[in-house]
């Protein structure tokens, strides 16, 4: 029986010729050699968090799962080698354990280190860039089976661009990331009318270390978290009480009211009340517990990045073509910041950003909606993220992105018979 893989939405199948699982980096020169010589196609799989095909194959697919774990830390350049398959919850447990964190992080934690910053994934933070930009070196495999060490001083132009690769250069292997002491953060969540968060968003997101909202459609609200790093003791909450807000309210209660949602659309808006508009909460811990929390409900995701400055008008814009069609939407619209970063193909490339997401539940229809919202922030030079929904080509990145043609040289350079291809790089790099 032919293998089938899907991705963690379920939007995305392949059913490729072979499913490897390289226990080594010689393991995975192997393979890609192998698959070169026999003029087939390679792609890498993380943890399948992509709702973009781009891990999609009917060639051969690689699951880098095996090649995992911290190899080195070097306490004095406050870096960590690590190897690609990694999770960033497994990172994240590996790295307290050393006394080390992350200094940013999303608020999911299930995919690779490769996958993650191949697809530009960030978290919040006004000051902070996202997770490739924290990238100082890497190992990886090319089209044709070498491997290739890239760091500052070997290879620099390659660790330049392949920060962000969207899987198209080579299978990464190894990467080698700063990172920061262990600290603490003051978790501060708590509901704003959402015409106030709009009318004050620059002062929310420069007075805190990390600040995001979710906007919750047919409503007037949002709910607002700031996290800001502390020395204080901890303060978690407790046991229970954190498991009924955190991983039933978010997750067990708010999927039934998506499930009911999805039965009768109608009810929507009325369900949309029982999300919470009153009350807040405070507590204090370890980073990588206030970054990333439990994702169980399964949704579609679009998101693109613009300039930091229009965020207002943007939302608002898309509220206003929420109104007027009447799209009936379960699920909250995320905003987010980060800086701006030097990686060319990085959503935050010489910009200071802001993250609209959009979300859809699983099994409803979502393509008009995110096209909708598309339409709109293209008016916003949006850049759409590499791992998540859109309808973006070639011609129209080449035109948001200074750098595009840099990287076009580089994949020449390091895949020139495209062994890494497939539909979505094809339409994404032409």
């Amino acid at each position: 029986m032919a293998y089938v893989w899907k991705n963690w939405a379920g939007n995305e199948t392949a059913r490729p010729l072979s499913f490897g699982s390289p226990h080594t980096e010689a393991d995975v020169v192997s393979l890609v050699q192998s698959a070169h010589d026999a003029g087939h196609k390679v792609k890498v799989v993380g943890s399948g968090h992509s709702f973009t095909p781009a891990a999609v194959s009917d060639g051969h697919m690689l699951s880098i799962g095996a090649l995992k774990g911290i190899r080195s830390i070097d306490r004095e350049a406050k870096t960590v080698v690590v190897g690609a398959g990694t999770t960033l919850n497994e990172l994240n447990f590996l790295l307290h354990a050393e006394g080390l964190a992350l200094a940013n992080l999303g608020d999911i934690a299930y995919q690779t280190v490769a996958g993650a910053i191949s697809t530009s994934t960030h978290g919040t933070g006004v000051s902070l860039p996202g997770l490739a930009a924290q990238v100082v070196g890497m190992r990886l495999v090319d089209g044709v089976g070498n491997v290739v060490v890239a760091s500052a001083h070997e290879n620099a132009h390659i660790l330049d661009v392949a920060r962000v690769s969207v899987g198209a250069l080579g299978v990464i292997t190894e990467c080698t990331i700063k990172v920061v002491d262990a600290f603490r953060l003051h978790a501060h969540e708590m509901p704003m009318k959402l015409d106030d968060v709009l009318n004050n968003v620059d002062d929310l997101k420069s007075s805190n270390d990390h600040f995001e909202f979710f906007w919750i459609p047919h409503t007037r609200w949002a709910l607002t978290k700031r996290n800001n790093r502390t020395t204080d003791a901890l303060q978690p909450l407790p046991k229970v009480k954190g498991w009924i807000e955190k991983t039933f309210m978010e997750n067990y209660a708010f999927g039934a009211l998506c499930r009911i949602g999805r039965v009768k659309p109608s009810l929507i808006p009325r369900l949309a009340t029982a999300l919470p508009s009153s009350g807040s909460r405070t507590y204090i811990n370890d980073s990588y517990k206030i970054f990333a929390s439990p994702r169980l409900v399964r949704f579609y995701e679009m998101e693109h990045s613009l300039p930091a400055e229009c965020v207002a008008d943007a939302l608002r814009d898309i509220r206003s073509m929420v109104e007027r069609k009447k799209y009936m939407l379960n699920f909250p619209v995320e905003v987010r910041f980060t800086a701006s970063d030097d990686v060319p193909l990085s959503t935050s490339y010489g910009r200071h950003s802001a993250y609209i997401a959009v979300h859809v539940y699983k099994g409803m229809e979502f393509e008009p909606f995110f096209r909708d919202v598309e339409d709109i922030l293209r008016g916003y030079q949006a850049r759409p993220h590499w791992g998540k929904v859109h309808h973006r080509d070639a011609a129209e990145l080449a035109t948001l992105y200074p750098r595009f043609s840099d990287f076009l040289s580089v994949r020449d350079e390091l895949d020139p018979d495209r062994t890494f291809a497939n539909r979505y790089t094809d339409r994404v790099f032409g």
